[in-house]
């Protein structure tokens, strides 16, 4: 036997006699090793035997003066890593902006759509529960970013109510973007149907199935995400503060072993992500077509509008042209943000389920402040998107904004007085 493999004999000796087995230490086997280790890791108060492995790997490789080199991982190196890094350093400030903004933006959406004359149509409903979905998700992130950028790494206190907290703002978040994300798509193909087969619109764009919509892109999110449920959990490292003193700390992580793992990223890369975004790709780009041809076709009835009779009727038809090309092209710039935002971070999933935790660890967790910032901007700009885009929005904004907060300073004129008193003279009299 050499040198080396009877030093590292002896390390694992030294691990049984340490847990009480030293008896017949002469017939080491595996199943006497991975006893010895969970013996030892129960004594010392550890979650798994892999800390402890891992400090017995350290002995042995300083006692054999081993050099253990480790795997080749170069995905996402060069410059563009240190501008994304140096984002990364004020994304919790950036995040807690952008949060209280969207916040304020997607309440007033709210406010806006629930308005009576905005909530008789069915696509206003969609967009006042995406509005919805993007304020809670917007509020759950700001204690997230508070602590995670901010408090920790000042404290470096990894308590285990901050991983518990973690795992919930983990799985509440997919959950409710995910839902965004059914809910963007329900809003797309609403708008295929209602311009793709207009003369039946009415029979199928219907009030019930715009409820069927909504619910099924609740209820659906959290049956997609039952792999992720399954995959993440908490775990616990030894870590050292800057006196030397040796601290649990708790994380949460993913079991990177087995199909589960994997199974997981295809679902979250390919059916929550990259599906919907090439469903999205071919919608835009036929509402694109249906935008052109509309215009072609308002230019023509112009060309033969001769007479009074025919010129007034184009006038009409001309306006409610108008009308339906605002909306089109409004939802048009919601949709084409989505899919900028949600595309990168489905093929950065896609990527990591072929490339595997390596690309996983030096990209995705790279890019993931960034993705977060996308996601967040994306459901606070559509307040900007509805006030710039749709007249009746503004329209209704401006009355909300005024009844609010000058009607209390406007007394009553004499007319209206008037007239309400009258009215309610001529409803007393029998």
């Amino acid at each position: 036997m050499s040198n080396k493999s009877q030093t590292l004999m002896d390390i694992f000796q030294e691990i049984l006699a340490a847990s009480g087995n030293s008896s017949d230490t002469k017939t080491i086997n595996e199943t006497r090793i991975l006893s010895a280790l969970k013996e030892q890791a129960f004594k010392e108060r550890k979650e798994n035997i892999g800390s402890v492995l891992v400090k017995v790997v350290s002995d042995a490789q300083s006692k054999l003066n081993l050099t253990i080199k480790p795997e080749a991982c170069n995905y996402c190196e060069g410059d563009f890593r240190e501008v994304v890094e140096a984002y990364n350093g004020i994304h919790g400030y950036v995040s807690l902006m952008v949060c209280t903004i969207g916040v304020l933006a997607n309440t007033m959406n709210v406010a806006v759509l629930t308005r009576r004359d905005m909530a008789a149509a069915p696509i206003n409903r969609l967009l006042k529960w995406l509005a919805v979905a993007d304020v809670f998700v917007m509020l759950e992130y700001v204690p997230f970013s508070i602590y995670k950028y901010l408090v920790l790494p000042e404290s470096l206190d990894f308590r285990y109510s901050w991983a518990m907290y973690l795992l919930f703002h983990m799985h509440f978040a997919q959950i409710l973007h995910t839902a965004s994300i059914c809910l963007t798509l329900s809003l797309a193909i609403w708008r295929y149907i209602a311009i793709k087969y207009s003369d039946r619109s009415h029979i199928l764009c219907t009030e019930r199935r715009c409820s069927v919509a909504i619910l099924t892109s609740f209820l659906l999110p959290p049956i997609l995400c039952i792999p992720t449920f399954m995959v993440f959990d908490i775990h616990t490292k030894n870590v050292s503060d800057v006196r030397g003193d040796h601290n649990i700390a708790y994380h949460v992580d993913s079991d990177n072993q087995g199909r589960l793992y994997q199974v997981n990223f295809w679902v979250h890369a390919v059916v929550i992500k990259l599906l919907p975004c090439s469903i999205l790709t071919v919608i835009i780009l036929w509402l694109i077509r249906a935008l052109y041809s509309a215009n072609q076709h308002q230019k023509n009835l112009r060309n033969y509008s001769a007479c009074p009779a025919a010129e007034k009727m184009v006038k009409r038809q001309h306006k409610a042209d108008k009308r339906t090309d605002r909306t089109t092209k409004m939802l048009l710039a919601v949709l084409l943000l989505f899919l900028v935002t949600e595309l990168p971070q489905g093929i950065l999933g896609l990527m990591s389920g072929l490339l595997g935790k390596c690309f996983f660890d030096k990209c995705y967790n790279l890019f993931g402040e960034l993705m977060d910032f996308l996601a967040l901007l994306n459901g606070a700009i559509n307040f900007i998107l509805y006030c710039s885009m749709s007249r009746q929005f503004r329209q209704t904004f401006r009355t909300l904004l005024l009844q609010r907060h000058l009607a209390r300073f406007l007394p009553p004129t004499a007319s209206h007085s008037d007239s309400h008193n009258q009215n309610t003279a001529k409803t007393s009299v029998p």
